[in-house]
């Protein structure tokens, strides 16, 4: 037996229940894992609310990093003792559990378990927005909405080391200092300031190159005033709510705009390639390029304020379980 967060029911983190959960020895391509460190996400919250539908009851979480403790067969890459991380594999808020072998890496001895379970969703998705949905070029200008996010704070030092010009949003001046502390040029605080007038002067009416806005719904359609003409909005969260384009048209109208809702689970599909992007943001956070934020931490047991905490916009940068 384990101990794990089960979600009963879809609603609100009142339904995160702290219970004892069986845990089996590994099939065929899986590997056991006592984990040390779990990381919270957004899509924790979207799969707890139903706004992601998985099939209740189950454990929650997506992310975390801990040590192999037995392996299944098949598996041939990874031995008992070696310590690994993953994401996307719901399960994650657990002491012990089960993981697809194909889909965990090896932690670096450079990077710490905490770290590791931080990054790697957070992490891997800034990376594949900077490096695959639009390949970021020096001299290029972004807007990060949310900057003092979890992904925010990674991703706008990944930028600046790129090479671009970074602008953020935030809302408060706590995060606004926050996020110029972290790769940001410029900050606006979208609280008392109209983001859009903002980069249009920042940018001297020329528009951003592209936009990732992972808040949503209360953003997106003032982001595409952002973009130059022929420029790229990356919607890659919910936070406010799930956007909808009644009138595709909107975006002739604002520049001939390109609009893209990308997913970790398409641009990390095999294990090449999540090899290749865990490969990347390890190395980046070795060099110093990024330098991780971990600004809280919650006992697993305490997942539901944790969850409270995160959708009331009370955190800043990455946010860690501790079993």
């Amino acid at each position: 037996m384990t101990k794990a967060i089960v979600v009963l029911q879809t609603g609100g983190p009142e339904q995160l229940s702290f219970e004892d959960r069986p845990v089996a020895d590994p099939g065929a391509g899986q590997v056991k894992l006592k984990q040390t460190a779990i990381g919270l996400n957004f899509i924790d919250t979207y799969q707890r609310s139903g706004l992601y539908p998985v099939q209740t009851p189950f454990v929650a979480g997506n992310e975390g990093a801990g040590v192999v403790t037995a392996v299944g067969e098949g598996v041939t890459d990874l031995r008992v003792g070696d310590r690994v991380a993953y994401q996307g594999q719901i399960g994650a808020y657990a002491v012990e559990r089960l993981a697809a072998a194909d889909r965990v890496v090896p932690i670096p001895d450079s990077i710490d378990d905490k770290t590791a379970a931080a990054i790697m969703l957070k992490g891997l998705t800034a990376y594949y927005l900077l490096f695959k949905t639009w390949p970021l070029a020096k001299g290029e200008t972004i807007l990060w909405q949310a900057a003092a996010g979890g992904v925010g704070l990674i991703a706008t030092q990944w930028a600046k080391a790129l090479g671009a010009t970074v602008i953020g949003t935030a809302g408060s001046e706590e995060k606004v200092e926050l996020a110029r502390a972290h790769g940001c040029d410029h900050v606006i605080n979208y609280r008392t300031e109209d983001f859009a007038e903002r980069v249009k002067e920042i940018t001297g009416g020329k528009g951003v190159d592209v936009v990732y806005d992972g808040v949503g719904k209360s953003t997106f359609e003032k982001s595409l005033d952002c973009l130059r003409p022929r420029g790229l909005m990356a919607s890659f969260g919910n936070a406010s709510g799930v956007v909808s384009i009644p009138d595709i048209t909107v975006l002739s109208r604002k520049g001939s705009l390109y609009v893209t809702r990308p997913t970790t689970a398409h641009y990390l599909n095999n294990r090449e390639a999540l090899l290749e992007g865990a490969a990347s943001l390890f190395d980046a956070v070795a060099n110093g390029s990024i330098k991780v934020n971990i600004n809280k931490t919650f006992p697993l047991s305490d997942a539901a304020d944790a969850h409270r905490a995160l959708e009331g916009r009370e955190t800043t940068g990455s946010v860690v379980l501790l079993p």
